[in-house]
């Protein structure tokens, strides 16, 4: 089976060198000159564990290949997947689906035969309709048949969710003279190492596919909000937000994933995925106050860290050295999109505070998000260096590593604002650290 990917990104380059991995042949195209050349060179533009390997070892077997031409792409392809960027649109918290409907558009000219057109982006309902009436309008000469296949691909562990998911969601247009009897087959063989391994796969109609996405991120969004909220009572009455999240999670009803507490979500996908949500509700006239509530909360709890740093300084930051570990939105990513020490980092800037950080992958990323004068460090001791304080803003192992006495010996203070609670409290405390977590006496 052979299949181009249209976009190169996090979701692109990943889902087509796991479907080559799968044994079809995937051209992905992408248009960006410098990640195009990068990936001639044989250079990952993303950090995410495993990519490297799995691209370069399909690219070696032939059955991945890079270009930017989609009418070659396309040469003799089955199935054209849309694996563009949807950014929040300004303004009004809607997806801009811009890319994907230029895609599809240039999709419909370059096509020569008949063709299966599916949406990996997340969009909105009602996209997948749009896109097949652009293909018809463009191309009422060849018959298209059109499927939404969201991605569940958690940044850090995408290989591993691609190869071995909980599920595989798939909305298929029924419309068609054949009842979308030929999506069906096709994306049947697609997934076939799937089926083997039995995987759940989902078939549904496009509109629900497409609203799946939505929910499942929304959920988990409120998920992070709820054990937040837990966690800042937590610290008013007493209680340990880690038991209190054990005692949840064994529930199978709830489950012990997304209950660790911290400075609020980010991402690329929960901030632009709620924002999104809330919108399409709000059009249709059945407003999602939970969710509306949760972006809510979301957005001042990583302002208010930055308040608790600030109180925790003694309630000034002026002459003080703030040294920063991590600036990634999780671990085991370079992802800066929506990451809560933007607007951590920001408050504590103006507020006086000289900083000094250290992320293993995010640096680069981070350096234009950043405000000016931001000291970048080769290590979580040098970032930690003639500190007043230091603050964890992402768990990285490294950091749960780091001996305390060391850490102690650099700083010039001894406040520990760990926002992550990668660390014991009764350990820092006997290592002589002021030190702060959330929701843990």
């Amino acid at each position: 089976m052979r299949i181009a990917m249209v976009g190169g990104g996090y979701v692109g380059l990943v889902s087509g060198a796991c479907f080559a991995e799968f044994g079809a042949d995937v051209a992905i195209v992408e248009r960006d000159p410098k990640k195009l050349a990068a990936l001639h060179d044989g250079r990952i533009p993303i950090y995410e564990p495993g990519l490297d390997a799995l691209v370069s070892s399909n690219v070696a077997a032939g059955r991945l290949t890079f270009g930017d031409d989609l009418g070659a792409a396309m040469e003799n392809a089955d199935a054209v997947f849309i694996a563009v960027g949807t950014p929040t649109r300004r303004g009004d918290g809607h997806a801009d689906l811009t890319y994907v409907y230029a895609a599809a558009e240039e999709i419909a000219r370059a096509a020569r035969t008949d063709l299966l057109v599916v949406t990996k982006s997340t969009v909105p309902v009602g996209t997948g309709r749009e896109v097949a009436r652009i293909l018809r309008q463009t191309r009422p000469d060849l018959t298209f048949d059109v499927a939404s296949n969201p991605e569940f691909l958690r940044e850090g562990n995408a290989i591993d969710d691609f190869m071995r998911p909980d599920r595989v969601i798939v909305g298929i247009d029924r419309s068609g003279p054949d009842g979308g009897s030929r999506a069906q087959s096709l994306i049947e063989q697609l997934y076939r190492p799937l089926t083997a391994i039995q995987a759940p796969i989902v078939l549904t109609d496009l509109e629900t596919a497409e609203l799946t996405k939505y929910a499942a991120n929304a959920f988990l969004a409120m998920k992070v909000t709820f054990i937040n909220e837990m966690a800042d009572l937590c610290e008013k009455v007493g209680g340990n937000i880690h038991d209190v999240a054990r005692g949840m999670g064994l529930d199978q009803r709830i489950g012990s994933r997304f209950l660790s507490p911290g400075p609020g979500y980010g991402g690329s996908c929960f901030p632009k995925d709620t924002r999104a949500l809330t919108a399409i509700a709000q059009d249709a006239g059945a407003p999602t106050q939970l969710v509306e509530a949760t972006v809510a909360i979301n957005e001042a709890r990583k302002t208010g860290m930055a308040e608790r740093i600030i109180t925790q300084a003694g309630g000034t930051l002026e002459g003080k050295t703030v040294g920063i570990l991590g600036l990634t939105f999780k671990p085991d990513t370079d992802d800066m999109r929506e990451a809560a020490s933007l607007p951590i980092l920001a408050r504590l800037h103006d507020a006086g505070a000289t900083l000094q950080v250290f992320d293993p992958e995010g640096m680069d990323a981070a350096r234009p998000l950043l405000p000016d004068g931001v000291r970048y460090c080769e290590d979580a001791l040098s970032a930690a260096q003639d500190a007043d304080v230091v603050v964890v803003l992402t768990e990285w192992n490294m950091f749960r590593a780091l001996d305390p006495l060391r850490l102690r010996d650099a700083m010039r203070g001894n406040a520990i604002a760990d926002l992550r609670n990668i660390w014991s409290p009764d350990l820092m405390r006997e290592a002589g650290f002021n030190y702060q977590s959330i929701g843990r006496p």
